[in-house]
């Protein structure tokens, strides 16, 4: 009983209700161990007797009086946290709507009849909890904001029939009057319904058709921030009505835009703040409630659309998820959880104090150290100093997310080269002045952009968007050479998203993501070429901590497989997701590259294990569109040839795979076939996010004109008795990629096999010069220049080298089967005196300054690999003294 005594002394609307009941406090005593819940709550009003409106008013109140008298109580008490209170009054507002809605309805039908679905089932009032509600953060004297809907129009067929729309109307009104009226026992809740479409000069419930109607041609940026928390706590066809909602809410794109609109929504709140002098508002005030929730929102409207995790309606949970994704800084989200729950603590206490829903500190000195006391110190300027601190952490975190960016197209010193307010002596002036080589042809393709149809037709705010950034991407590209080429490939990509505003507003709103840009633009025309093709994954540059952060394949790999979960019945939405999930991890590799932070090696290892990565995945979604499959998982597995089975791959590499599978089964061969189909369809199909990789199922046993899929025991046949030398030479590189591990596992057993065999050396050698011109001949180099790749002394004289030296030694030396890539054999190759140790180490250092130079030509675009002869010379004489040594 002294916890109910001493909480009674913070709150005198505890104080109202004890003395109001004389055996009101032993019941509060008698539970006050065991928290409220929702099932607790709905059996106490299922056992009351309810007989008429009043009756159900009376019962709903008096469970509200015992819910929050124990609230009071255990929370003063130390006994529940901010956590337990939230969730009791959101289940509580939950429960007594529904018990209302239950009890009208059944009370309408019987005088008008019942509103029926389509399918003839009854049809249920939609009540959607918005705000805290919606959230589950209800507080204890909030009001609770409902929407009404339903699902289609039509008539009732009762004794006095009603049109749906009047039908639910009436309900609604009921409802209303069940949870706010004020009765000789209060209230539950205050309602407000003003979240309803046109607010209070809109009808109180209106069907999804209608409430579709408006979204489209009425929403407004501040309903799209309401939404996020809409939950529906009754109703029929909810499916549907999701489907209405979500993409109102949540843009398919990331939507950059949400800054400037949340931004202007805040300035709003803050002007009427200041108006009402309510800056001691802890919810409205600076550093209050709605900022945190704020925070949290701009980057679910921002994101929500490709994340469904950040669709949570719990501000709590989103922060959280928003520290995981790398949004917000882990330290950035302790501190405004730490101001979160206090803030709601504070707001709590306000309101235990007369059952008030205010937000406002107190002036009333008793009331002052009511509040510092319950919050645990000592008086109120203590309290007031870790209040502030709260505050002030919350509004700093607010002013970086919400930083305003420049926005002012005229202010910027080549606005007016932009806005041809020059003249065009004085504008190619200035650009020369700038490092530009050829200052007039940048200025003519300046005005030929600003006065093109395109430019001309975007809307006044696209055009403010593009006043902004192109006097700056003129100042970045002139600091980065090649300046003409930097600033043309930028052009280029503006040009490319220009109609696309969340994207100019993502480059204005994060100007370190457009000096990322300028970078990746002024390394690389491929770089530029790449992003302007996939514009979408401009938000990768945002945080360069994220961006030069070496890859998580573990984590990659669970990202993926819950993204395709997500997705699944949507096959043109799971091969569009796994396009940009392999463009996304490229452009992370991409920037490393640029950077000189990934080495080559550790790129096409990188590169490799994304491919596998995701072949994996694809083996599974695939597998799941085989008509009546004959086991869970298939006995296959795929293995890897060429540069993905040497762990060579290049960003427009292409996979060479061989597909195999261990199974008895009397129809495995046609499931398998059709699950091969079904991957090369899953990764070569062209869908609005492009194509996965492109493949090469000729190295198959009998190449093109053989089966899509081989059994463990085909495969090691045709190896053994029908294979040419040359497949024996792409067997070399060969490795178990995906797949089942127990048929990958059979795979390098028999590769090893064929690879010891004992050969007739002088056969091979023959075959494989004879392979070599073959392939020389089928690329002719009619310039002075040097194909790094197909010359004499080039890339693939290495690599033939080496499956000489495996194919010819692997009997006697069992090293040699290993696929450890070219460098690592052609220095055991040379540890086994097979070749000259200083001539191996030479050719290696070749084969490494050959793929360098092969992988930064591609960086540049070049069409071909080929280089001065001069600048090889010594590492292309070296790999030919070594052929001529190996082949004599």
């Amino acid at each position: 009983m002294d916890t109910i005594v001493a909480a009674s002394q913070h709150s005198r609307y505890l104080t109202r209700l004890l003395a109001a009941d004389v055996g009101f406090a032993d019941a509060l005593l008698a539970r006050i161990n065991t928290p409220w819940d929702a099932a607790t709550m709905q059996a106490v009003l299922d056992a009351a007797t309810v007989n008429d409106a009043a009756d159900l008013q009376r019962v709903l109140r008096k469970l509200r009086q015992a819910v929050m008298a124990q609230i009071i109580v255990r929370d003063l008490a130390g006994m529940a946290d901010v956590h337990e209170v939230m969730r009791i009054c959101s289940d509580l507002a939950e429960v007594t709507v529904r018990h209302a809605l239950q009890f009208h309805t059944a009370a309408l039908a019987t005088i008008h009849g019942m509103p029926v679905c389509a399918d003839g089932t009854a049809m249920q009032l939609a009540i959607i909890g918005m705000g805290k509600l919606g959230g589950g953060e209800l507080n204890v004297s909030s009001d609770i904001d409902l929407v009404y809907l339903y699902a289609d129009e039509g008539e009732t067929t009762g004794e006095r029939p009603l049109s749906y729309h009047q039908f639910f109307v009436l309900l609604a009104k009921k409802i209303g009057l069940a949870i706010s009226d004020i009765t000789a026992d209060g209230f539950v809740f205050r309602v407000d319904t003003r979240l309803r479409p046109w607010g209070d000069a809109g009808p109180l419930a209106m069907s999804y058709g209608a409430f579709e109607d408006y979204l489209v041609t009425h929403g407004r940026e501040w309903e799209r921030y309401a939404w996020i928390k809409g939950k529906a706590l009754s109703g029929s066809n909810l499916t549907e009505l999701e489907a209405i909602v979500r993409p109102f809410v949540y843009r398919k794109y990331l939507d950059f835009n949400a800054f400037a609109a949340m931004r202007e929504l805040h300035a709003q709140i803050r002007r009427e703040v200041v108006r009402r002098d309510r800056l001691d508002n802890i919810k409205l005030g600076p550093g209050g409630i709605r900022e945190v929730e704020f925070i949290a929102q701009v980057f679910q409207l921002i994101r929500g659309g490709q994340l469904s995790k950040l669709r949570n309606k719990s501000t709590r949970a989103v922060l959280h998820i928003l520290a995981t994704l790398g949004c917000l800084p882990q330290v950035a989200v302790d501190e405004l959880l730490a101001a979160y729950y206090f803030l709601r603590n504070v707001e709590h206490r306000l309101q235990y104090i007369d059952d008030a829903q205010t937000q406002m500190l107190p002036t009333a000195v008793d009331d002052q150290a009511r509040i510092a006391v319950s919050m645990g110190y000592a008086d109120y300027a203590q309290f007031l100093l870790v209040l502030n601190s709260h505050r002030s952490q919350v509004t700093r975190h607010f002013d970086q997310v919400f930083a305003v960016p420049q926005d002012d197209s005229t202010t910027h010193p080549h606005s007016a080269l932009w806005q041809g307010e020059l003249s065009d002596d004085t504008a190619i002036m200035q650009l020369e002045n700038l490092g530009y080589s050829d200052a007039a042809l940048l200025y003519q393709r300046l005005q030929l952009t600003r006065h093109s149809a395109r430019f001309v037709q975007l809307p006044d705010k696209t055009k403010l968007q593009i006043a902004v950034l192109v006097p700056e991407i003129i100042a970045l590209a002139a600091t980065l050479p090649p300046r003409d080429a930097t600033l043309t490939r930028m052009l280029d990509l503006l040009e490319t998203i220009a109609r696309r505003s969340a994207y100019l507003a993502l480059l204005i709103e994060y100007p370190a993501t457009l000096r990322q840009l300028a970078n990746l633009c002024a390394a690389s025309p491929w770089a530029a070429r790449y992003l302007t093709n996939t514009p979408m994954l401009l938000d990768e540059l945002i945080d360069a901590r994220v961006l030069y952060a070496p890859p998580d394949f573990a984590l990659l790999q669970q990202n993926l497989h819950e993204q395709m979960l997500e997705l699944e019945g949507d096959t043109e939405r799971q091969m569009d997701a796994m396009r940009h999930f392999r463009q996304r991890v490229t452009l992370q590799l991409l920037a490393q590259d640029i950077a000189g932070v990934l080495p080559l090696e550790q790129l096409s290892d990188y590169l490799s294990d994304l491919a596998a990565l995701i072949l994996a995945e694809v083996i599974l979604l695939a597998w799941a569109g085989v008509r009546n499959r004959h086991l869970p998982y298939p006995q296959f597995a795929i293995i890897g040839y060429g540069k993905l089975g040497g762990r060579e791959l290049g960003y427009a590499s292409d996979l060479d795979m061989v597909f195999l599978y261990e199974d008895d089964a009397p129809d495995a061969a046609e499931h398998y076939a059709r699950l091969a189909q079904r991957i090369n369809t899953w990764l070569s199909s062209t869908t609005a996010a492009g194509v996965l990789y492109e493949t090469d199922l000729r190295l198959r046993p009998d190449g093109a004109s053989g089966l899509l899929v081989s059994s463990i025991a085909a495969f090691t046949d045709y190896q053994q008795h029908h294979a040419w030398t040359w497949e024996h030479q792409a067997l070399t590189r060969a490795r178990f990629v995906a797949g089942r591990a127990s048929v990958g596992e059979q795979f390098e057993p028999i590769r090893c096999q064929i690879l010891t065999q004992v050969r007739d050396v002088e056969k091979l050698r023959a075959d494989i010069v004879a392979m070599r011109q073959k392939m020389h001949d089928g690329h002719p180099n009619h310039t002075d220049l040097f194909d790094l790749k197909h010359d004499a002394g080039g890339i693939v004289d290495v690599e033939f080298i080496v499956q000489y030296l495996v194919l010819a030694y692997s009997a006697t030396h069992k090293a040699l089967t290993a696929n450890v890539g070219n460098l690592a054999l052609l220095r055991i190759a040379a540890q086994l005196n097979l070749i000259d140790a200083v001539l191996a180490e030479q050719v290696r250092e070749a084969y490494r300054q050959f793929r360098i130079r092969q992988h930064a030509l591609r960086l540049q675009s070049a069409t071909t690999a080929r280089v001065e002869f001069a600048d090889i010379a010594q590492y292309a004489e070296a790999v030919q003294a070594l052929w001529a040594r190996v082949f004599a």
